[in-house]
């Protein structure tokens, strides 16, 4: 509450909105640090299935899995598709981790981005 003299000199009491403006930012504020939390939950879920894929590539594809693979051979190659996954195939599928990591990431951006401006038109 200000008080404020009028002209006439008689005082008069004025309800500032600045309080309505707190309780607005407040929520506002609130939705954009849910929206954030949303977003980072889903960054490391992200992340934590492509690297669960890189170690599936990597160390289940090239070593714990290399006798069984070693059975199959790459056609036109000769080489046993164990040793290929070893040395070529985790770095490939480590490549593609990487394009589907940007992909993902920059749809979730402008999921992201979206929410927060829908937040600042509403607040």
């Amino acid at each position: 509450m200000s008080d404020s003299t009028d002209a006439a000199g008689s005082r008069s009491d004025s309800t500032d909105s600045a309080s309505g403006r707190d309780a607005s930012m407040d929520t506002a504020g609130s939705r954009a640090a849910a929206a954030l939390q949303s977003y980072w939950r889903a960054n490391i879920r992200i992340m934590a299935v492509l690297l669960g894929l890189w170690a599936l590539a990597g160390l289940g594809a090239g070593i714990l899995f290399a006798d069984t693979l070693n059975a199959y051979r790459i056609s036109g190659t000769g080489f046993p598709m164990g040793f290929w996954f070893a040395h070529q195939g985790s770095i490939i599928v480590f490549v593609l981790l990487i394009l589907a990591y940007c992909l993902y990431m920059n749809r979730l951006d402008n999921r992201h981005r979206r929410e927060l401006e829908s937040t600042r038109q509403e607040g």
